[in-house]
């Protein structure tokens, strides 16, 4: 009898050592930030310039801030998990040709920052960015919180305890625990996962107008919890969505126009085209 149970008790060792091998590296299949700070290259040209957001448990944090015209908006751009700005230059280029501002802001433990990154550790950067665009004298009403993919659990979070202008989130989801629960169905992975990003709990506290962007055939975030998230947020909210392609080409194939253009009725074009013309 007992050869009946030994592959059993094999496949549950190999089970909870797989289990135990994900618990141990979950932060590092969440995170994937590269290891060298990008140039600013062409977009020094635009007035974008270097910047240090200071956090509230010490860190300085490397970022790139294009200042706004007088009056136009401050785009304030949290990216998604991998890489780094660097690897959305061509999105500040894009809100500079429309002329908004933007702060690109950089994680810790991205791109040479210091520290490493988690989900407190992800929003006191976010609010040392608020605290930059302080001292920069922008108004809370003409920010714009943009989050992509991961930055969406963070700037759905932030906006909920901060006066904004508006908010866009590009492959937005309701919750990390319920994408990584999809990829890994066999992982009660509501009970061993550290940073949840719970965006669905936090969205119902919002009080600016809200833009959502996906992708139909979204593969890593499905658009279900997209239309979810969407179903919980309060008015007044749009949705832009795409069939053709991925989780990666919602801003190529017309993700960020839709945003420009969200922002451009949100703020007034003919405030936004005066205040760049006056720049």
């Amino acid at each position: 009898m007992r050869w009946f149970f030994l592959p059993i008790a094999v496949a549950l060792i190999g089970y909870g050592l797989l289990v135990g091998v994900l618990y141990l590296q979950q932060r590092n299949l969440l995170y994937r930030p590269s290891a060298v700070q990008p140039p600013l290259g062409r977009l020094a040209a635009l007035g974008a310039y270097e910047a240090t957001l200071h956090t509230e448990d010490g860190l300085g944090l490397f970022c790139w801030y294009l200042p706004p015209p007088k009056g136009a908006p401050v785009v304030v751009y949290f990216h998604g998990n991998g890489g780094d700005v660097g690897y959305r230059a061509d999105r500040l280029w894009g809100l500079a040709e429309a002329g908004f501002g933007a702060l690109m802001v950089e994680y810790r433990g991205y791109a040479d920052n210091p520290g490493a990154p988690t989900e407190s550790g992800l929003l006191a950067d976010a609010r040392a960015a608020l605290a930059f665009l302080d001292a920069q004298r922008v108004a809370a009403d003409r920010r714009v919180l943009y989050g992509e993919s991961l930055g969406t659990g963070i700037a759905v979070q932030i906006a909920a305890d901060h006066p904004i202008g508006a908010l866009v989130l590009e492959a937005p989801y309701t919750s990390i625990s319920d994408v990584a629960q999809y990829h890994y169905p066999w992982v009660p992975v509501h009970w061993l996962l550290h940073d949840k990003f719970n965006a669905l709990a936090a969205i119902g506290r919002i009080k600016a107008p809200i833009l959502f962007l996906y992708a139909e055939n979204d593969r890593v975030v499905p658009s279900r919890f997209t239309r979810a998230l969407y179903v919980a947020a309060p008015e007044p909210k749009e949705a832009w969505s795409v069939a053709a392609g991925d989780h990666q080409d919602i801003g190529r194939l017309g993700g960020l126009e839709a945003a420009i253009g969200f922002v451009r009725r949100r703020f007034g074009a003919r405030v936004i085209d005066q205040a760049a013309s006056d720049g």
